[in-house]
């Protein structure tokens, strides 16, 4: 949830009862600016479930104009679901589309369904709607790409994010030795992937975000912006009043205290190195006056700059090198 001073807050979906606890202990009564409601598929919940979720969003002071996120399968939806969070004040939804081939959906044991038909119920109910497709699946070639690319252009969307396939170790793709795609296949589909959502009308904002003008997310915009925001649930993690955290993932010991495994102060160098690792997502990277607006300081005076662009206010890594950023971010672990 982004409160005044806090960024936002994000609530991951587990035990009711517990999380409202939590809210009660650590929520300081800020007015807040954007709520999501994900990390976890809260679209999975049954009707009785998610009243008992909103019962807990109720107990924050919410902007008139705040931005409400509800993350959501595709398979999940529904005309009721819709409805209900609708009333609940919901006004923005990001849904997992991860990509409308079915032998692609096999192989990350999605269910197939019609994705259209999903997308006529969901424009009954909100106009502020992102999708989530997913590249780089082993065998994927660059008329597949270009076709899921079609698909979802036609839904005429107005926030995209689009992820290549990253293998996690414990998954069920690593467990069945799944083999990534080649890196230089990847960086071609990221090119195309940019240069045709960029020719359809969306901004590229940041590294896999793509957004119709004026439809950025303002909750993502938070963590990129380095900005205080809370965080409640399983997993969950924070960043108020200068303090990090992370919440147990451990289900016993956080319907007992909702224990913080990490919780630390942050130290004016961290700040700053986060400032650049996190800014420099967005495509309009950091501006120099609102570092020194912050620390006190001149970006230039503290990091090397020399492998960034410049750009009025802005340093920036230029959009060619973003599917390669992760190099260019090491140089700003250590000042």
């Amino acid at each position: 949830i982004h409160g005044k001073g806090k960024g936002l807050v994000k609530l991951s979906v587990h035990e009711t009862l517990s999380k409202r606890k939590e809210v009660e202990k650590y929520y300081m009564n800020d007015k807040v600016k954007t709520i999501y409601v994900g990390g976890g598929t809260p679209s999975c919940l049954n009707k009785k479930e998610l009243e008992k979720l909103f019962t807990i969003i109720d107990k924050f002071k919410i902007s008139k104009n705040a931005e409400i996120t509800f993350e959501c399968n595709i398979s999940d939806i529904t005309l009721p679901f819709l409805k209900l969070i609708s009333k609940k004040g919901v006004n923005r939804l990001s849904i997992g589309i991860e990509s409308f081939n079915k032998k692609f959906l096999d192989i990350m044991h999605r269910s197939y369904v019609d994705v259209n038909k999903k997308m006529k119920m969901v424009k009954k109910y909100f106009k502020n709607v992102n999708a989530d497709l997913i590249y780089g699946l082993n065998n994927e070639t660059i008329d597949d790409l270009e076709e899921e690319l079609d698909k979802i252009l036609k839904l005429n969307l107005k926030h995209i994010s689009i992820y290549s396939l990253i293998l996690e170790k414990n998954t069920l793709l690593s467990i069945n030795n799944y083999k990534e795609i080649d890196n230089d296949m990847s960086r071609t589909m990221y090119d195309i992937i940019t240069k045709k959502l960029k020719e359809n009308g969306y901004i590229h904002y940041e590294i896999s975000n793509f957004a119709k003008p004026n439809y950025y997310s303002r909750h993502n915009m938070i963590y990129w912006n380095n900005m205080e925001y809370y965080g409640f649930g399983l997993g969950a993690s924070g960043f108020v009043n200068n303090k990090r955290y992370t919440i147990t993932r451990s289900l016993n010991n956080y319907l007992n205290d909702f224990k913080r495994v990490e919780e630390y102060e942050v130290t004016e160098k961290e700040n700053m190195e986060n400032e650049m690792i996190l800014g420099l997502r967005k495509t309009k990277g950091v501006s120099k006056s609102m570092f020194y607006h912050k620390y006190g300081k001149n970006i230039d005076d503290v990091f090397n700059v020399k492998n960034l662009s410049f750009n009025k206010n802005n340093y920036y890594i230029p959009e060619k090198y973003l599917y390669v950023s992760n190099s260019i971010l090491e140089d700003f672990v250590d000042i």
